[in-house]
């Protein structure tokens, strides 16, 4: 596998990985869907990482930036149990829906709705990071073309400290998807009444949202599983003697030019999938989230705040189509057809949230409307030491 060959592809990749994780991001933070806010930022946050590091380091293994390191693999650390709690806690949305429970509305109940998701997706990786000194061998690796990597001790501490935890996350996500569909089963006739009262629900998007947190059971648990094997097969496991003898010359920065470090097939199979990982859940999620109503009517609001200032603005009468606007027709033909606009009182509205019902706006004001939370895909913690030669 020549890395040389990926520099520009993955760069690029990496890059517009992290502008299509935040795109749905403010009507999200409009909606306080705390769970999915906190998926978008951790997978923006590792693919601006990764994007950095693939740049930066791309045919060097010189130490030009040991701060830079230092905060990039608390970075990879954190998004590595972060991406994963996300998702936990918008399959924990998903079963207390399923459950027919009440959406939130207040504001009180929002505030703990959130800090409840802030508990798992912030704190609880905080302390992950912190616990990880304990099983860190030396300072971080640098390998050619890839850029700063933690190391982590190959011992059987360091597989309850750093290896299980994304297992652990995977399989009560998994739990609760299951919980889910057999509080959906059961209370059929329930959810049906529930969603034909409730303004904020919508079956057709949570079977979505359900279909993007089934997929947690087939990647999160597999993926981490996997990881650990290649940890236990590339190296021996090591006893674990003493605090002194784990971090014995602690300030080392191991580096390895990618002549070398590519030889090692299990090596570089970890350090591929834990990179270009975080990339596919970026556009899986884009894919998901980016297309929906609530996203193209974020688009068409953005395009008309741009064309206003060239004075072009939608007609508050009637459709505005480009060909009865000689400036928009002048724009279609040289840059090719362009959105048609609806007014408002033509147009039915469709919530920004988990579940939405579509209702006239005459029947209900948009300033009522309340959201839930939008459902990632969730994905598995790669970032491991194969061997005890790096953690990715």
């Amino acid at each position: 596998m020549a890395t040389d060959l990926q520099y520009p592809l993955y760069s690029t990749f990496a890059f517009i990985g992290f502008v299509v994780s935040l795109i749905p991001l403010p009507w999200h933070l409009q909606a306080w869907n705390s769970g999915t806010c906190y998926y978008m930022l951790w997978s923006a946050l590792a693919c601006l990482n990764q994007f950095v590091n693939s740049v930066a380091w791309h045919g060097t293994v010189l130490n030009f930036a040991p701060v830079w390191c230092d905060i990039s693999i608390r970075i990879m650390l954190g998004a590595s149990v972060g991406i994963p709690a996300a998702s936990l806690c918008i399959n924990r949305r998903l079963y207390h829906i399923a459950k027919c429970h009440a959406v939130v509305i207040t504001r009180a109940e929002k505030r703990r709705a959130v800090l409840i998701d802030t508990l798992i997706c912030v704190l609880f990786p905080a302390v992950f990071i912190a616990l990880q000194y304990v099983v860190q061998g030396h300072r971080f690796d640098i390998y050619e073309d890839v850029g700063c990597y933690p190391f982590i001790y190959n011992t059987i501490v360091a597989f309850f400290l750093s290896d299980s935890w994304p297992i652990v996350i995977g399989l009560i996500s998994a739990v609760y998807c299951g919980l889910s569909l057999r509080a959906f089963y059961r209370r059929r006739a329930q959810f049906n009444k529930f969603l034909a009262s409730n303004t904020s629900l919508n079956a057709s998007r949570y079977f979505r949202l359900m279909a993007i947190a089934m997929l947690e059971i087939l990647c999160t648990v597999p993926l981490a599983s996997f990881m650990i094997w290649l940890n236990a097969t590339a190296q021996p496991v090591e006893p674990w003697v003493s605090w002194q003898n784990t971090h014995y010359d602690f300030s080392r920065v191991a580096q390895y030019p990618s002549v070398v470090w590519t030889q090692n097939y299990l090596l570089v199979v970890a350090v591929q999938l834990s990179r270009w990982f975080v990339v596919v859940c970026a556009f899986i999620f884009f894919g998901f989230f980016g297309f929906a109503a609530e996203a193209r009517k974020h688009y068409c609001m953005a395009f008309w705040s741009v064309m206003k200032l060239f004075d072009v603005q939608p007609s508050t009468g009637e459709t505005t189509s480009p060909k009865s606007h000689p400036v928009l027709r002048q724009l279609m033909l040289s840059h090719g057809s362009l959105p048609v606009y609806t007014p408002k009182h033509h147009m039915s509205v469709r919530r920004n949230s988990l579940s939405s019902s579509i209702t006239h706006p005459s029947e209900k004001s948009p300033s009522m409307l309340a959201s839930t939370l939008e459902s990632p895909l969730a994905y598995d913690d790669l970032n491991k030491d194969v061997g005890g030669a790096c953690a990715v």
